[in-house]
């Protein structure tokens, strides 16, 4: 499968595989200014029935790594 590359100013957005109901619908990636943050997109309802989508955009998540652990 072919890796998806980011260009200035575009969105990837992708179904998120939801473990719990907090987290949010749909997962994915903007470029903003050469720097590559998280996009995270939930769906809602209004009062009136309107469908809409409520995100954030954030850093992106890096996980630290203990170098002392050999695990």
């Amino acid at each position: 499968m072919k890796k998806l590359e980011l260009k200035e100013n575009q969105i990837l957005i992708f179904k998120n595989k939801k473990e719990t109901e907090k987290q949010p619908d749909y997962r994915g990636q903007v470029m903003i200014n050469g720097e590559v943050k998280e996009v995270a997109l939930w769906v809602n309802e209004s009062k009136a029935g309107n469908k809409y989508f409520n995100g954030l955009i954030s850093d992106p998540i890096v996980e630290q790594v203990n170098e002392d652990d050999p695990f």
